[in-house]
């Protein structure tokens, strides 16, 4: 099994057994490939300060235990605008030339939506700027790979996201609403059917009875159609949240 660690836990991609249409099988508690991963490329977020220097450990990371990886590895960085009070582009010397020496491709993107106010957008935004309909995966920067890429089986056909959470949020208030309540309020914003996503083993009102994803890595087959989705999400509950989320911290 091929483990990802963060700096803030180790993170395993296989939280269920759940199998990636054919491309192998789970099998005595391991995954048995039988076919061909298909190719993708990764991004990553880097700017000015401590970001450059995680990128630096990523990417040397991913050359040295994943010599199979073939795509291409991003590293995209925000463009000095208006929603930026000083200049977010990665700009050291020795980080950029090291980047380089790995085989990293700058990739610089515009802040449309968020910029400073909102970081955490910086891995919404910057998937517009990726080559459109190739298979990617998005990883924190903070990541270091510890074993063969090549080796997940990543199905690109269904976008996913890491399953390694806590219950962070929502923070439930004495007087409610629950969890049913505010997530059911998310669902029915975009049209969604809360119930088919519910896990039904556990009790209601546990937090671990609602889907919940962590972006610190997720993947599709489009940056440009995943980004797309992610940001009219985004921007629908920053801008008109349900009244369910009055109580609710959106920015982490």
């Amino acid at each position: 099994m091929v483990a990802i660690c963060a700096a803030a836990g180790s993170m395993v991609f296989w939280q269920k057994p759940v199998s990636p249409l054919g491309r192998s099988t789970y099998t005595g508690g391991v995954w048995v490939f039988v076919g061909v991963v298909l190719p993708f490329n990764i991004v990553i977020i880097a700017q000015a300060g401590r970001l450059g220097f995680e990128a630096v450990l990523f990417a040397a990371s991913l050359r040295q235990f994943s010599p199979g990886f073939t795509g291409t590895l991003y590293v995209a960085t925000p463009q000095p605008g208006p929603l930026w009070p000083s200049a977010p582009t990665l700009q050291d010397t020795e980080v950029l030339a090291l980047l380089d020496e790995f085989g990293a491709q700058i990739l610089p993107f515009e802040s449309h939506h968020f910029g400073h106010a909102y970081p955490y957008g910086n891995k919404i935004e910057a998937l517009a700027a990726l080559p459109q309909g190739e298979n990617f995966v998005f990883f924190d920067s903070d990541t270091l790979i510890t074993g063969e890429l090549g080796e997940v089986p990543f199905d690109f056909a269904y976008p996913s996201a890491s399953a390694r959470v806590e219950g962070t949020w929502p923070q439930i208030e004495l007087y409610g609403p629950g969890y049913t309540q505010i997530w059911g309020s998310l669902y029915q914003k975009f049209g969604l059917s809360l119930e088919p996503t519910l896990d039904t083993s556990q009790p209601d009102e546990f937090w671990q009875r609602y889907m919940y994803f962590n972006a610190g890595w997720f993947y599709g087959s489009c940056p440009h159609a995943f980004g797309q989705r992610f940001l009219d999400y985004a921007l629908a509950i920053q801008n008109t949240p349900p009244p369910e989320l009055i109580c609710q911290q959106l920015n982490p």
